[in-house]
Order: structure tokens, then C-alpha cells, then sequence
């Protein structure tokens, strides 16, 4: 049987993006005969709170959308992406990065495909006495990938996505990603692999502004021998200004325009599913 899932942060209130991706997900588990899940990503605690949380749910049963129990939250699961990393650590795939943003942003040596400046590697920036004095002081750190050790274990790898077939991963233009850091003991990137896998999820869809993080979730996945799902990445709902839509812009906010006396129909026609 499919699963599907639909993941949001509750960092902000849902808007017409959310929604999109929240009805088409439960879309195609129903044509599927298949199971919706659903995740809250959790793990920025000092952005999520309790009533974004509480305000997903009611949205989602306001849009008509039901989904199994229970939720999956990923503040409860800490110890499953542990477990992920040490086996990472054991494969002495990763390493402990001291910099700085502000020092990685300035000896970037480009762009990784989300724009965010591209770490230039390990000891690129710091003397090894300086890792050793952050070291011992107790300072931040994260806990990153080493990208070139770690396609140096796997083959080509590739993934399914829907209405376009086989796509080649290249997890190298992300560099040496950030997996952790010292006061969160994962990422987006590990916890959605791990979560996708622990969930039993065989279908992701989700917005094209997540395609080439793709590539780093296959290459996790092969390193942590977990399964691939099918893949769909489906097109963004824009604001007026042709960007993506942020959850500090109220106009679209599903709370304000149910407060407006939009309809959850008219919430399917204006995000293009009527």
C-alpha cells in the first residue's frame, strides 16, 4: 500500500502553499487507496511553538483533510537521529566544523543550490591549533558531512520522480552539508530521511523548492541503508512579487482568509485544484 505525508513546520501559520501541498498529497493517497501521515517537523525550538502546532490542525480538518494517528513529532524522536548519525560517525563520514556563519559566509567558495553560501571544506578556514582551541573551549559547532568520503562509499545514484522518470542525484553541489549541531542533534536532512523510512513513507510529495535537496536525502539514505520512496515535486504557489510564499505574509494565511468567509472550495480553486 502507498503511504504518503504531509510535513510542516509549525513555525508560522499555514498559507495557500501549505494548502496546496497538504491537498494534493491527500489527493493522491485517496486515488491511491493509500495512508496519509502526518509530521510535524519540529526540531527549530526557538521558532516552533505550540500554537502554530495546534493552528496545523485545525487548517488541515478545516480543508477536510484527515490523517492517521499519531502524529509524528519530531522533537520525540532525538534518539532515532542519534542512532543515524553515530552510524555516520562510525563510518568516519563526518567531523565537527567550528566556523562561524559569518566566517563560512566570507570564504564561501560559491553557492550551494538553495543560494546559502557553500562551505569550502574541511580546515579551509581554520588552523587545526584553532579547531583545537575552539575545541577545548566548548564552543558551537556543527557536525557535518564530509561529502567527498562519503560518495566515495556509494555508486551513481539516482531517484523516481513522477512525470519525468529517472533523475541523477548530485549530492556534491551541496559540499560538506550540515548533518547536526552541538545544541540539536540533527538537521532537516537526517531528519527527513530517518522519519521517511521510520514512517514507512513510499511516496514524497512535495514542492519543487525541495528538488535538490533530493540529492542529499538519496545519498543519506544509500549511506544509512534505508529505502528510496517515489518522489513528487510539485509546482510553488507565488505571491504577487513571483517568490515563494512566506509565512509572514497574512494575505495568504489559511486562518485570515477563513476569516474572510473564504470557503475550503475556494481555497482548492485558488491554489489550482479545481
Amino acid at each position: 500500500m502507498s503511504v504518503f505525508r504531509f510535513a510542516p513546520s509549525p513555525n508560522g501559520y499555514l498559507h495557500l502553499g501549505h494548502a496546496l501541498s497538504a491537498l494534493l498529497n491527500a489527493d493522491v493517497a485517496r486515488a491511491a487507496g493509500g495512508r496519509l501521515l502526518l509530521r510535524v517537523e519540529d526540531i527549530d525550538e526557538t521558532r516552533c511553538r505550540p500554537e502554530y502546532e495546534a493552528a496545523i490542525y485545525e487548517d488541515l480538518a478545516w480543508l477536510g483533510i484527515a490523517w492517521e494517528q499519531p502524529v509524528r513529532r519530531q522533537s520525540e524522536h532525538y534518539d532515532d537521529y542519534r542512532a543515524a548519525l553515530a552510524k555516520l560517525e562510525a563510518m568516519a563520514l563526518t567531523y565537527r566544523a567550528y566556523e562561524s556563519r559569518a566566517e563560512v559566509a566570507r570564504a564561501a567558495s560559491g553557492r550551494d543550490p538553495d543560494g546559502a553560501p557553500l562551505y569550502p571544506g574541511r580546515n579551509a578556514i581554520l588552523s587545526e591549533s584553532e579547531i583545537a582551541r575552539r575545541a577545548a573551549a566548548g564552543e558551537p559547532y556543527a557536525v557535518r558531512l564530509d561529502i567527498a568520503a562519503a560518495l566515495a562509499c556509494t555508486g551513481k545514484l539516482t531517484w523516481t520522480e513522477s512525470e519525468q522518470g529517472l533523475v541523477v542525484a548530485n549530492p556534491g553541489a551541496w559540499g560538506d552539508v550540515i548533518l547536526a549541531r552541538k545544541e540539536t542533534p540533527t538537521s532537516y536532512h537526517l531528519s527527513v530521511v530517518v522519519d521517511d523510512a521510520a514512517q514507512g513513507v513510499t511516496d514524497v510529495v512535495r514542492g519543487q523548492d525541495l528538488f535538490h535537496s533530493t540529492s542529499v536525502h538519496r545519498l543519506l539514505q544509500a549511506l544509512l541503508g534505508l529505502p528510496a520512496p517515489r518522489y513528487r515535486h510539485h509546482r510553488l504557489n507565488l505571491g504577487a512579487d513571483g517568490k515563494k510564499l512566506s509565512k509572514s505574509n497574512a494575505a495568504t494565511g489559511l486562518r485570515e482568509l477563513r476569516a474572510q468567509g473564504v470557503s475550503p472550495a475556494d481555497i482548492r480553486r485558488l491554489v489550482g485544484l479545481a
